[in-house]
């Protein structure tokens, strides 16, 4: 099959952001874990021949998950660089995608076009009235929105609790570490849903044992929203600091990186 892809090779590169570590994102980024998709399929979502739109795509790992189980995929990002990486790992896979350069707020494609819209890893960069507003409008009658979330769980001594302590030494700014149940995710948008004829029918949440190789856990972080936003300089500091301390406390074999996956299933009344 032939990679589709539409809009990417026009227009300005939008901000710097994740779009400067597109390449580390999308060769070192591990994906969310087959078990996502069969959750999600059980409550409606990534069933086979479903059209769905994966909005703020990123490298597109939800995207390619539904592609391989047979649904017709469009994924949407802001950012012209992550589409790139996302169509060469789709063209690697030969899988169809159609790829598109647009804010999750305003696509500008038809009204009730798809069977479920799905946002992974990326609710919270979003205007969220807007976003779901745009949501309803794009969801098919009885269509579904997934917002999915795969993080790593900083406990102390274990590697992304080691690592989240090191970037919020070097980055103060950043407010995003920390262990969350899956009422703080919830709290991220329940205000909002009910304005828009959308209820929440399933979730899910469960552990997973991710393994990433000691290089591959530093490339991963490089490209973290916590490390992205510091200087060239300070990144590099960071990346130093970080191998030397998971060398010292793990050891150079693979790293076992404990991450948790939530979502939540809405449809549209």
């Amino acid at each position: 099959m032939n990679d589709f892809v539409e809009n990417i090779s026009s227009g300005p590169i939008q901000g710097d952001g994740f779009g400067s570590a597109a390449e580390d994102y999308a060769n070192h980024r591990k994906g969310f874990p087959d078990a996502t998709f069969d959750e999600l399929q059980k409550l409606g979502v990534g069933e086979f021949g479903q059209t769905i739109l994966d909005i703020g795509c990123g490298t597109g790992t939800l995207a390619r998950g539904f592609a391989r189980r047979g649904c017709y995929v469009t994924g949407a990002d802001l950012d012209q660089r992550m589409l790139h990486e996302a169509s060469r790992l789709a063209q690697d896979e030969q899988l169809e995608i159609t790829w598109l350069q647009a804010p999750a707020e305003n696509t500008e494609l038809p009204t009730s076009s798809f069977d479920a819209v799905t946002a992974g890893q990326c609710w919270h960069w979003f205007d969220q009235v807007k976003t779901i507003s745009e949501c309803a409008r794009l969801l098919k009658p009885n269509g579904k929105l997934a917002v999915c979330w795969f993080d790593w769980i900083p406990l102390k001594g274990t590697v992304p609790g080691v690592t989240e302590e090191l970037i919020e030494s070097h980055n103060p700014d950043w407010k995003l570490g920390g262990i969350r149940a899956r009422d703080d995710y919830y709290e991220l948008f329940k205000s909002t849903f009910t304005q828009h004829a959308l209820t929440v029918v399933g979730e899910f949440d469960f552990i997973d044992n991710t393994t990433y190789s000691r290089i591959s856990w530093r490339k991963r972080i490089q490209a973290s929203a916590g490390i992205v936003s510091l200087s060239s300089e300070k990144a590099l500091a960071f990346d130093q600091e970080l191998d030397q301390i998971l060398l010292k406390e793990f050891g150079s074999s693979d790293l076992d990186t404990p991450h948790s996956v939530v979502s939540f299933v809405l449809a549209k009344q």
